[in-house]
């Protein structure tokens, strides 16, 4: 059972830093959180509902079956962070710094990531659904197994990430970036109008 705790999650922050960096069966609602160093944590089956995090660093933060819920963390960091059997419903992580962080069993739901970056990060079983990853950096990801369902990758970086058996026929890919020899594209399942989207960054005209 989850124990809830009003305006307190900065002090259970400041405490697990000084024991051992361990946060479990938690729920915190409505705080706001500005340049607090979250930096190797471990949340274990906490909740965070109507939180707001201003320039907070996660790097390194563990997040297992825990549900950030109608958040904002846009431009916070979370480089190297580690996620398993966790959510993230309704939050904002525009512009957030997720670069080399690893996802397994993980849901992102109608969330907005304009801006993020992902590069080298490792996304494994994880389902995504009706995103906003508009000109976010996905370069160098390595997907194993996702599912995407109404992502909007428009003007994204997939510089080095091969989308071989990737579905993408439900997804926008307008406008998205891969190397010079379009190696990336290769083997990725798509649509007949999203093909000719492609086909114009191959290269191809169509008559």
């Amino acid at each position: 059972m989850l124990e809830s705790d009003g305006n307190m999650l900065e002090s259970k922050i400041i405490a697990a830093k000084s024991d051992d960096n361990y946060i479990e069966n938690m729920l915190f609602e409505g705080e706001t959180l500005s340049d607090v160093d979250i930096a190797r944590i471990e949340f274990e089956s906490v909740q965070l509902i109507q939180c707001q995090f201003n320039n907070c660093d996660f790097s390194k933060a563990l997040f297992y079956n825990s549900v950030f819920d109608s958040c904002n963390f846009a431009n916070c960091r979370f480089m190297d962070s580690y996620w398993k059997g966790s959510k993230m419903l309704k939050c904002k992580g525009d512009g957030g710094n997720f670069s080399k962080s690893c996802m397994k069993e993980t849901s992102l739901t109608d969330d907005s990531f304009r801006y993020a970056d992902f590069s080298s990060s490792v996304l494994e079983n994880c389902t995504i659904y009706d995103c906003n990853f508009t000109e976010a950096f996905l370069s160098e990801i390595r997907l194993k197994k996702p599912k995407l369902k109404v992502v909007n990758f428009t003007g994204a970086d997939f510089f080095k990430t091969l989308l071989k058996d990737i579905d993408l026929t439900d997804c926008i890919i307008d406008g998205i970036t891969v190397s010079d020899t379009c190696k990336e594209l290769r083997g990725a399942i798509v649509n007949a109008e999203q093909a000719i989207e492609l086909a114009r960054i191959l290269g191809i005209k169509i008559v």
